[in-house]
């Protein structure tokens, strides 16, 4: 783990010398991140700039103004929450569930790294070969301005705003997949999450109440009434707050199934509007 940057960093850096001032800040990985760094910096002048914040504990998307999200290259700024891998299992079974989606929602969309990897795979999957209607919300204007970039691409639409309140009403029962990456993290184990979340993300996108499904129930109890028939929500959540996350479905009008990745230690609440 990155602590503080070494006592100098002369520049310009060797490839060498960008991996043992990365080693000697702790960083595990620290010749992928050296190779990341060096194909990142705009020219060898910055790369010393780069490597010195890396070490002094900024996380390595930051550093590097992008993180990788199932192929693509989403913009990340300090403030806003990165991107894990472990999401992509949700954009998947988003995926499986409705493959010819043609009106998708990212609300919480932090970034916009879901709803720009469900329109980049959804793109002519269609009948007419058209590109889906995308729609992201986030209450963090950090999140949104982010997000704007993410989805620009896209044609995505962001909004500004509390969940659904954020979103035009045209939009009630014609969602066809609702993939909401909510705050799941208990208040009181938010002090525990790992410096890189902990001291860099916004709490707002980490914390999720007691038990951490305040966020979650807010938007399962609601969702019915903006998902089309046969349309889904999905909501990645903790392992020990499945039972409870999929009762919060059910309660809303949402026939639920839990859907579970061991390799990405991923559990996704899926519900379909009958």
């Amino acid at each position: 783990m990155p602590s503080s940057p070494p006592p100098s960093l002369p520049g310009p850096l060797s490839r060498d010398q960008v991996v043992a001032a990365l080693r000697a800040a702790g960083c595990v990985f620290a010749e992928d991140e050296a190779e990341l760094i060096l194909a990142t910096a705009p020219a060898p002048a910055d790369v010393t700039a780069l490597v010195a914040r890396r070490a002094g504990g900024l996380p390595l998307e930051l550093v590097l103004g992008w993180a990788e999200f199932r192929g693509l290259r989403i913009t990340v700024e300090p403030g806003v929450f990165v991107p894990r891998r472990r999401t992509e299992f949700l954009v998947a079974e988003a995926l499986a569930q409705a493959p010819d989606a043609t009106v998708v929602v990212d609300l919480c969309c932090g970034s916009g790294a879901v709803g720009a990897a469900l329109a980049t795979a959804l793109a002519g999957s269609g009948a007419a070969g058209t590109a889906p209607e995308v729609h992201a919300a986030d209450l963090d204007p950090v999140a949104v301005r982010c997000a704007r970039r993410n989805l620009a691409g896209v044609g995505g639409r962001v909004y500004a705003g509390d969940l659904f309140q954020a979103l035009p009403g045209a939009l009630r029962g014609r969602v066809e997949i609702l993939a909401a990456n909510v705050p799941y993290v208990p208040s009181g184990e938010v002090a525990l999450l790992p410096p890189e979340a902990r001291d860099h993300e916004p709490p707002l996108a980490l914390d999720g109440g007691a038990d951490g499904l305040d966020v979650l129930r807010r938007v399962a109890g609601e969702a019915a009434g903006w998902l089309a028939p046969g349309g889904c929500l999905l909501v990645e959540t903790g392992e020990r707050q499945a039972a409870a996350a999929l009762d919060a479905f059910a309660r809303g009008g949402l026939r639920a199934r839990l859907a579970a990745s061991e390799e990405l230690y991923a559990h996704v609440v899926v519900g379909v509007r009958d």
